[in-house]
């Protein structure tokens, strides 16, 4: 299957369970104020994963009416991680405790004998990143450390990267495309793409304060990205881009992301792209810290 293909089936199927999941995601238990003071569904990441197990469902039952084998659409340690994030995202938005914030903030709950659900997505995210990270045939210890690593570290950034309607969408579909199109052809890319045309379906709504993708979706298509590029990148690009991550993670401990962006011209512009003028006022008020 070609990944125009996969994506358009990621597309369908989020536009459809968008809709029909009007009702469940107005529930009171999911709705939270969005940075300009809106009450917004913060339930997308069900539309999400919804839509990607739709999407590997359909295909199960198609592959079985044709009784031929035939790789799935999407990838066994794919699925695993967008069930995995979805639902310890999904635990941190409804079940939310305390006011601990950012790894520091988690750890120092800890120490007071609190277990915070943040605290628990982290450690959730971390076993379950290990689960989906290929195992290496040259030693697999330490790349499957610094794989997932790379996949939990990603799926945390793109977590603080989902303070402003829009802006996480963005940044996904960017570098989402450019992953598929650098590996057209491969089980990874087609897999990818299911995830990318689910987050298409809500660009829209998350654009118009809507909805917010929320943990479950921002953990989803961080874990998302991070596993696509583990599973295709040689080593060295994978180390580099752990590096990266990780230092982007620790800095948001003491930078707020959303400042950066409302004082950089050209970053201001990009992120406000498609976003109502009255939803435009709150990057540089946003805590970054997840």
């Amino acid at each position: 299957m070609a990944p125009l293909i996969a994506a358009v089936l990621g597309l369908a199927s989020g536009v459809g369970l968008w809709v029909a999941l009007q009702d469940v995601l107005s529930v009171p238990a999911l709705r939270r104020l969005n940075m300009a003071g809106r009450v917004v569904p913060v339930g997308g990441g069900i539309v999400l994963v919804l839509a990607v197990v739709l999407v590997a469902a359909g295909d199960s039952l198609a592959s079985a009416i044709r009784t031929a084998p035939a790789s799935p659409v999407v990838p066994g340690p794919l699925l695993v991680a967008v069930l995995g994030f979805g639902f310890l995202g999904l635990l941190d938005d409804l079940l939310e405790s305390g006011d601990a914030k950012g790894f520091r903030g988690h750890v120092a709950a800890l120490s007071r004998g609190q277990l915070t659900t943040g605290a628990v997505k982290l450690v959730g995210g971390a076993l379950v990143a290990l689960v989906v990270a290929p195992l290496r045939l040259e030693a697999p210890l330490p790349w499957l450390l610094v794989d997932g690593a790379l996949i939990a570290l990603s799926a945390n950034l793109a977590n603080l990267l989902d303070r402003a309607p829009g802006r996480l969408a963005k940044v996904t579909l960017v570098l989402g495309v450019a992953l598929v199109v650098g590996h057209l052809g491969s089980q990874v890319s087609i897999g990818l793409a299911v995830v990318l045309g689910a987050t298409a379906a809500l660009l829209v709504p998350d654009l118009r304060a809507r909805v917010m993708l929320g943990d479950a979706g921002a953990n989803v298509v961080g874990a998302a990205l991070g596993w696509a590029f583990v599973s295709q990148a040689g080593g060295p690009a994978r180390v580099a881009a752990l590096v990266v991550v990780a230092a982007l993670n620790v800095l948001s401990e003491r930078v707020s992301f959303s400042a950066v962006i409302a004082s950089t011209p050209g970053l201001r512009t990009l992120d406000a792209l498609g976003r109502r003028t009255e939803d435009r006022s709150d990057e540089a008020a946003g805590d970054d810290a997840a």
